[in-house]
C-alpha cells in the first residue's frame, strides 16, 4: 500500500517497508532482498524520467536521511531533489520531494534545476539539514540550504548558503556536545573558475551562512568532504585539480580559518569502460576518536593499472595521512572494476574496534564496452577499523549501462554515494538500482537491502601500499553537477 498526505512543505509519500516489495514487481537482485524507497513523479521534457541518481545518507539516533537527484538532466542537474527517511533504524521509510527549487517543487522554486544534494544533522538545534546546487537561476548556480525541524519529514523553503557559478557541494555539523565549537555547520563548494575551494559556517542551525573562506594555500579542487574531530578541528579531503592527488586541510577555530593544504595520498585511477561517468573522488568518514577514513577508487595494486581497486588512507593526527590500503573485495589477479565508494563508520567506535561498512559499484569484468558492461553493487564490512574484511557481498545487478540516465560526461548513477552505519547495528546505503526500461521511461530509483547489510567480522586482510608514492595522470576534475 502507499500512503499519501499532504502538507505546506508538499506531497510526501509514507511508505511501509515491507509494502514496497509489493509496490515493485521487479524482484529483488543477486542474493540481497532490496526495498524501493522512492520513485521519480515528474513528466517535465527537460529530463530523463524515472531516473534517481546520486544518493547521500545520514544516520543519528534512530533517524536515517537520505537525499538524491529526481529526473536526471543530460546537460546537468535534475528535475528535483528527493528525500527519503526512517525514523525507526531502517524498517520503514517517508519519501518525499524538497520545496522551493525547480518549477516541478511544491510550492515551485525559481532554479531550472538542482543538483549535487547532500545532508547533515545539527544535534544543538535538532535540525536536519539538506544543501543543495542551484542551476540557472537567482545567484547563477549557488549552494542552498533546506532545513527539518521534524525529523526529516517535511522540509523549509531553500536558504541561500552561498553565490556564484559553483559546485560540488558538501556539509557537516559538529555534534560532540563537549567541542568549543559544539552546533557549528560546515559547507564546502569550488568555485567552477580553477575550482577553488571555499568553506562557509553557520552557527545557528543553518539559517545564516558566514562569508566564503579560502585555505591558507589556496586549495583547489572537486569533491571534498568535511568531517569533524571531537575536538572541534574540522578536517576536508578533497581531489586536487591538475594533480593526481587527495590531499586535505583543516580549521582549529570552528571555521574561522582554514589552515594550508597537506597530500593524503597521489592518486593511480584507471579509467572505467563503456563511458561511465566516474570519477576518483573521494569518501570521507570519521570514528569517536577522531580517526578520519578517505576512500577512493585506485590502481596502483594492480600491475600496469588495469582496473581500480577502493583504498583507503586514515588520519588519527589531522595533517599527516598513513599510506593506504587496499580493500581485499577480491585478489589483485581478478578482472573486476571496483569504483565510487561510500564508506561508512559506527561513530561509537574507533580504532582496532571501528565498525566500517563500504558500499561500491563494480564490474565483474572490467574489458567491457557501452553495450556489454555489467554494473552491479557491492559491500564489504570490517569490526576491527578495516585491518581485516568479512567476504564481500553483491546488494545488485547486473546492469546494463543504457538503463542509466544518460548526462554529457556519460551514463550516470551518481558521482558520489553513501552508507550509513547504525551504531551496534547495521548498515544502510541507499542506492539507484536500475531495471530495464519500459514504456519509454527509464525504471533507475533509490532503493536500500531490506533490514539493511550486516557488519560482521572476516580474515580477509588489507595490503598496506609500501612502495613510493605512484605518479598517476593529472585528470583535471573540471565541473560535476
Amino acid at each position: 500500500m502507499r500512503l499519501i498526505r499532504l502538507s505546506a512543505y508538499g506531497a510526501v509519500l509514507a511508505i511501509p517497508a515491507v509494502a514496497i516489495l509489493l509496490f515493485t514487481s521487479t524482484p529483488a537482485y543477486a542474493n540481497v532482498p532490496v526495498t524501493q524507497v522512492s520513485t521519480d513523479p515528474y513528466t517535465d521534457a527537460a529530463a530523463q524520467h524515472r531516473t534517481e541518481v546520486e544518493p547521500d545518507t545520514f544516520q543519528f539516533g534512530s533517524t536515517i536521511v537520505s537525499t538524491f537527484q529526481v529526473g536526471r538532466v543530460f546537460g546537468g542537474g535534475a528535475s528535483n531533489i528527493g528525500f527519503a527517511t526512517s525514523t525507526n533504524n531502517g524498517a520503514t521509510w517517508t519519501q518525499g520531494f524538497l520545496p522551493g527549487l525547480t518549477p516541478n517543487s511544491t510550492p515551485p522554486g525559481p532554479w531550472a534545476q538542482v543538483s549535487d544534494p547532500v545532508v547533515a544533522f545539527d544535534a544543538q538545534d535538532n535540525v536536519w539539514l539538506i544543501s543543495v546546487l542551484g542551476i540557472n537561476g537567482p545567484g547563477t548556480n549557488p549552494v542552498l540550504t533546506l532545513r527539518s525541524t521534524n525529523g526529516g519529514l517535511t522540509w523549509s523553503n531553500p536558504i541561500t548558503t552561498a553565490t556564484g557559478n559553483l559546485d560540488k557541494n558538501w556539509i557537516v555539523c559538529d555534534n560532540t556536545s563537549t567541542s568549543p565549537f559544539f552546533g557549528n555547520c560546515y559547507t564546502q563548494y569550488d568555485i567552477v573558475s580553477g575550482n577553488q575551494i571555499r568553506m562557509t559556517t553557520s552557527t545557528n542551525g543553518g539559517l545564516n551562512w558566514g562569508p566564503p573562506l579560502a585555505s591558507s594555500s589556496g586549495a583547489t579542487g572537486l569533491g571534498g568532504q568535511p568531517v569533524v574531530r571531537p575536538n572541534g578541528t574540522v578536517i576536508v579531503p578533497y581531489r586536487a585539480t591538475n594533480a593526481a592527488q587527495i590531499r586535505s586541510f583543516r580549521s582549529i577555530d570552528g571555521g574561522a580559518s582554514w589552515r594550508a593544504t597537506v597530500l593524503v595520498s597521489n592518486i593511480t585511477h584507471h579509467t572505467v569502460a563503456g563511458g561511465l561517468r566516474e570519477s576518483p573522488l573521494p569518501s570521507a568518514e570519521i570514528d569517536s576518536s577522531g580517526t578520519v577514513y578517505v576512500a577512493w577508487a585506485d590502481c596502483r595494486f594492480r600491475t600496469n593499472c588495469p582496473r581500480n581497486d577502493i583504498i583507503v588512507s586514515e588520519s588519527t593526527s589531522e595533517t599527516t595521512w598513513a599510506a593506504p590500503y587496499r580493500v581485499p573485495i577480491d585478489a589483485t589477479s581478478s578482472t573486476v572494476e571496483h569504483f565510487v565508494p561510500g564508506i561508512g563508520v559506527d561513530r561509537t567506535t574507533s580504532g582496532n574496534t571501528a565498525r566500517i561498512g563500504l558500499t561500491y559499484y563494480f564490474y565483474p569484468n572490467s574489458s567491457c564496452t557501452a553495450a556489454t558492461c555489467q554494473l552491479n553493487v557491492g559491500y564489504i564490512s570490517s569490526t576491527n577499523g578495516g585491518t581485516s574484511w568479512a567476504a564481500a557481498i553483491a546488494i545488485a545487478g547486473p546492469m546494463t549501462l543504457s538503463w542509466l540516465p544518460n548526462t554529457s560526461q556519460g551514463r550516470m548513477f551518481g558521482d558520489y554515494i553513501s552508507t550509513s552505519v547504525i551504531p551496534g547495528g547495521r548498515a544502510y546505503p541507499v542506492i539507484p538500482i536500475a531495471f530495464a526500461p519500459s514504456g519509454g521511461l527509464f525504471n533507475c530509483n533509490m532503493h536500500v537491502p531490506t533490514g539493511g547489510m550486516p557488519v560482521g567480522s572476516g580474515s580477509l586482510q588489507s595490503e598496506r601500499w609500501t612502495g613510493p608514492e605512484p605518479q598517476g595522470p593529472n585528470e583535471a576534475p573540471g565541473t560535476r553537477r
